[in-house]
């Protein structure tokens, strides 16, 4: 299966040990090169570690989330070089240099800004925003959806270490699915492919993320108009302000009992809602 290795290792007890082979996930640098017109070469842009596989949507959506496309039609031609540089054209109308000047950097699996040049290019604006207090779900169907998205992750059923994201329909059905072993290249997946597929903006869709959730990934999300997020970990400040200035819907500790709602309640409908508040230091 594409994004495995196979790997020796030793399961130690208490009064034994054993060889096993182990499933675990791939983690391979990915080169992006975007084409310069005036002076007729590919120029690199990023380096970002990565799983392998879906990198054509992984850097659409990296792109789209950045603001620097808002189509599918922005980017000319994708080209893989090897296993590790993707070759890019994109629209004339998309300054090269500007691009390079505001984003050239090493990116690592766990952080989705590494790089930026000035705080000013951290936070992006979307044209798109999410409608007021809609949709809404019940509470019983918005517990279920992390398990829905663990069911269909193959990968962490093998491996225990990947993430996922997934983008979910406002009758809890689920639309897309990606998996990486960094969060936000996950979510970059998930918006490739949506990019690809034409289904922007997600103002009716819910995304589910197995992890945490920091700023990058509501960031991200937001550059869709996404008005729900819910995930299985724990938000950071900025990831609920963040989410508060934007209107969407975030949800956290989310378990098969309860969860924690950090922003956006009117959009969960039943009134057995734990909230969090500035006096909780635990999980709801």
């Amino acid at each position: 299966m594409q994004g495995i290795q196979l790997k020796n290792a030793v399961k130690a007890r208490a009064h034994s040990q054993e060889v096993f082979t182990d499933h675990v996930v791939i983690e391979e640098p990915l080169e992006i090169r975007i084409w310069d017109p005036e002076n007729q070469t590919y120029l690199p842009l990023s380096v970002t570690m990565r799983t392998p596989g879906q990198d054509v949507e992984l850097v659409t959506g990296l792109l789209f989330a950045e603001g620097i496309i808002s189509s599918k039609e922005d980017i000319l031609q994708a080209e893989k070089q090897g296993k590790h540089i993707l070759l890019l054209t994109l629209s004339p109308k998309i300054s090269i240099q500007k691009l390079r000047d505001q984003r050239s950097f090493l990116s690592t699996a766990s952080c989705g800004i590494c790089g930026k040049k000035h705080l000013g290019s951290v936070q992006q604006h979307s044209c798109y925003f999410p409608a007021t207090d809609w949709p809404t779900i019940s509470l019983k169907e918005l517990l279920q959806l992390p398990q829905k998205l663990r069911d269909q992750q193959s990968l962490f059923e093998l491996t225990g270490g990947i993430h996922a994201a997934g983008l979910f329909d406002r009758q809890g059905q689920l639309l897309y699915l990606r998996e990486d072993v960094g969060r936000h290249n996950a979510l970059d997946k998930l918006i490739g492919v949506a990019v690809h597929a034409g289904e922007v903006p997600w103002r009716e869709n819910i995304v589910v993320l197995s992890g945490r959730i920091g700023f990058e990934l509501v960031q991200k999300a937001s550059m869709l108009g996404t008005p729900m997020i819910i995930a299985v970990g724990a938000p950071s400040s900025l990831a609920i302000e963040t989410a508060e200035e934007n209107g969407i819907s975030l949800i956290g500790f989310t378990r098969a009992e309860h969860c924690n709602i950090y922003t956006g309640a009117a959009r969960v409908t039943e009134d057995s809602i734990l909230i969090t508040n500035n006096n909780t230091q635990g999980k709801v």
